[in-house]
């Protein structure tokens, strides 16, 4: 008869985290409220830095990288705070593509609303017909800030999780 030898190491669930069996989607916490917290530290930073800007002239990306830096702050602090641990691989990247689409999408608002509060038709035109004559600086300049957006949120997101991570602040 063959013995097996006894594991003392804890499995590892499908996750990749050493720990129970239970089941990982029953347990998963629900990212949504902290895309909501990513996106209202994104609007107040915003907002700042849009107030700040009347006084002084600041970087357009500049603006950008900290306002997100800002936002996933607030987000990966209350989940810390709220699930005692850190974020996941996973959990990571959803709140990085679900941030950056969140900013995306308040970003369209806030241009939507100047385009049809702050233009005139005259300016409606002009930009229209600039945009057509020239679209490739505009898409690429596009392109750039979106990477900017997922690069510099991938970037905060996992250092901050790594700043707060409670497990490694204990050891």
């Amino acid at each position: 008869m063959s013995r097996k030898p006894a594991s003392l190491s804890k499995p590892i669930t499908p996750s990749g985290r050493k720990g129970s069996h239970l089941n990982t989607t029953a347990t998963q916490p629900k990212l949504m409220l902290y895309i909501g917290f990513f996106a209202v530290g994104y609007m107040l930073a915003s907002a700042v830095f849009m107030m700040i800007q009347t006084k002084l002239a600041l970087n357009a990306q500049l603006v950008t990288v900290l306002s997100i830096v800002l936002g996933a702050y607030i987000a990966v602090h209350k989940f810390i705070k709220h699930q005692q641990r850190a974020l996941d691989r996973d959990e990571i990247n959803r709140l990085m593509f679900g941030g950056v689409i969140v900013v995306w999408l308040l970003t369209m608002v806030y241009f939507l609303g100047i385009w049809v509060f702050l233009f005139d038709s005259i300016s409606r035109e002009v930009l229209l017909e600039m945009s057509m004559q020239q679209p490739l600086p505009l898409i690429s300049a596009l392109i750039m800030i979106l990477v900017l957006s997922l690069v510099s949120a991938r970037i905060s997101i996992w250092a901050i999780n790594r700043l707060l991570d409670p497990n490694r602040k204990g050891a």
